[in-house]
Parts: structure tokens; C-alpha cells; sequence
């Protein structure tokens, strides 16, 4: 049996000592807020409106469909709730941008180990993992052809 790619609603459970369905009708970008509820002892209250001019892109690390919240920190997401608030500098909602068909990217990396499955919506300019296309690639002498024997005498 293939190992399904983390969404919201598979990371953020109940704990031990509810039914496994004690949040089936919670919506699951707002699961996260009873989740840290319960694991760091604080009271959080969902924002109630969205911050307007902003998305953000989903991605998938390590086998875990996240968001990033410009303050820095990063939540659990799900292509079933398309919005993340943070519980950490509490924003407001963020709108979020998942691909097309989230199951065909599931799909795609599912021949991978779990920590390898990585994907980046190509739209995404803040992207950690590539320069804008307007810049030159930092790495881009060091994936020059290795130098040859004659060359090395030079040294």
C-alpha cells in the first residue's frame, strides 16, 4: 500500500483520549487551531477575515502538503480548505493556490521515498530552491565540467 502524501486533515487528529472522529466536521485548515490548543496549553482563536492582496502556494515537503506564512512560520495544509491563518502572528486568512489537480502531483512523486517527495507550483517566485528568472544562476560555475588533468598542472 503506497504512503499518501500529509494533508491537513490526516496530520491534525483528535487526541488519544477522543474518537478518531471527534473533528470529522471540522473544516480542515481550522483544525490546526485545536490542534496547538491542546499540545501547547494557549488559547487560539480563528482570525475572521482573510488578508486581501496576499496567496499563498501550496507545496509539498517531505511528503506533507505546507504553506508558508510570510512571518515565517509554516502550517499543515489541505487542497480540500484552500486557506491557511497562522497561529503564530495570527494575520487572518490566506488565501492558498494548489495546482490544478492535486492528485496528479500525488501521483507523480509516489514512486519516491517520503522524503524525497518535494514539489514547488512553478508560479511560486519565492521558491527557495531556484533563482527568478531574471537573475543568474548562483550555482551555475559549479556545475561547469570538471576540470581536465592538463588544467589541474596549472594550479
Amino acid at each position: 500500500m503506497p504512503i499518501a502524501v500529509v494533508r491537513a486533515e490526516t496530520f491534525y487528529l483528535p487526541p488519544p483520549d477522543q474518537p478518531a472522529h471527534a473533528w470529522a466536521l471540522m473544516p480542515a485548515a481550522e483544525r490546526v487551531f485545536r490542534w496547538v490548543e491542546l499540545r501547547q496549553q494557549r488559547r487560539l482563536v480563528p482570525p475572521e477575515g482573510f488578508v486581501l492582496g496576499h496567496r499563498l502556494y501550496a507545496q509539498i515537503n517531505h511528503n506533507r502538503w505546507l504553506a508558508d506564512c510570510p512571518c515565517g512560520s509554516a502550517q499543515v495544509v489541505s487542497p480540500a480548505d484552500a486557506r491557511m491563518a497562522c497561529t503564530e502572528c495570527g494575520a487572518g486568512w490566506f488565501a492558498l493556490v494548489f495546482p490544478d489537480d492535486p492528485g496528479a502531483v500525488e501521483a507523480e512523486l509516489a514512486d519516491l521515498l517520503p522524503h524525497e517527495r518535494n514539489w514547488w507550483n512553478p508560479a511560486d517566485e519565492s521558491a527557495w530552491n531556484r533563482p527568478p528568472d531574471n537573475e543568474p544562476d548562483p550555482l551555475g560555475d559549479l556545475r561547469a565540467e570538471p576540470a581536465t588533468a592538463d588544467e589541474e598542472e596549472d594550479w
